[in-house]
């Protein structure tokens, strides 16, 4: 089986993708809006702020999450022993952000969250009237007025070739959230765990927009649509040498929001960061 990406102006694209979703947990668009010149900037100057003494100024908030995360206290996935090859910088609008860095980054953040809103308008239109039974509230009015979204600036380092045994760029796991919006990376590595157990890669061209169903989807549609395992795996011969960056938007619903009789999107998202150790 192999991910095709779907032209978001076509005719049946809300189908197609919603489709996609679906059958893999994962769907890819192309033609999309979100600025490709945008994000190669974003790129440039992140990768810029990692390589800087300057990132440890801004370290993370434990209560509010906000800020940055050294490779030092990166997650360690669920069922997972090994940190994760990785640093990252989580970004809201209400958060902490070097000055410089912060209007083009909110620029991003709006436009992301834009696609973001009419992805999950595209989910909820071609949800079958059973499964849309089991939402609470319509999914669109879950993230009305949510400051909740996170925006996740993710930097993985040159391969050292010292990096302990078994770990690697991201570990198996699950998203938590309702949907990811993801711009292709500057460079290769993200795959996606097919329903007959096999990794696939996920395309990676400049251009497309990468799009995965998280935990709170999951549970809200009572499984209907599934949260899909992915990884990000290490590189090998010359690549070893290059960063990696990656820009996930992580939509998240309202913390009141009710996802099922278990949890609501609050409760949730309180046991998945205590399981991740960040909190």
């Amino acid at each position: 089986m192999k991910l095709e990406a779907v032209d978001f102006n076509a005719e049946d694209a809300a189908e197609r993708f919603v489709e996609s979703l679906r059958n893999t947990g994962f769907g890819v668009l192309k033609n999309h809006p979100i600025s490709q010149d945008l994000v190669s900037s974003v790129y440039a100057n992140w990768q810029g702020f990692f390589d800087s003494d300057d990132k440890g100024d801004f370290t993370f908030n434990p209560k509010t999450q906000d800020g940055f995360f050294s490779a030092k206290v990166s997650e360690v996935a669920k069922g997972h022993k090994k940190r994760d090859i990785k640093e990252f910088f989580h970004y809201y609008p209400w958060g902490q952000c070097p000055d410089a860095l912060k209007a083009e980054l909110d620029n991003y953040y709006a436009e992301a969250n834009k696609v973001a809103l009419q992805l999950l308008g595209w989910v909820e239109q071609h949800s079958p009237d059973n499964v849309a039974a089991n939402y609470s509230q319509s999914l669109s009015s879950m993230v009305d007025g949510s400051d909740k979204t996170l925006l996740r600036v993710l930097h993985y380092p040159p391969m050292s070739g010292e990096e302990d045994v078994d770990a690697i760029r991201a570990a198996a796991h699950e998203d938590i959230n309702l949907l990811t919006i993801l711009p292709s990376a500057n460079e290769p590595g993200l795959q996606v765990l097919s329903i007959e157990g096999d990794w696939l890669d996920v395309p990676c061209d400049f251009g497309n927009l990468i799009i995965n169903i998280g935990d709170m989807l999951q549970e809200a549609s009572g499984g209907y649509f599934p949260s899909t395992t992915h990884r990000v795996v290490n590189p090998e011969g010359a690549d070893m040498s290059k960063s990696r960056i990656s820009l996930p938007l992580f939509l998240h619903p309202k913390p009141e929001v009710v996802l099922s009789e278990r949890h609501t999107a609050d409760s949730y998202l309180m046991e998945r960061l205590r399981e991740l150790g960040l909190i």
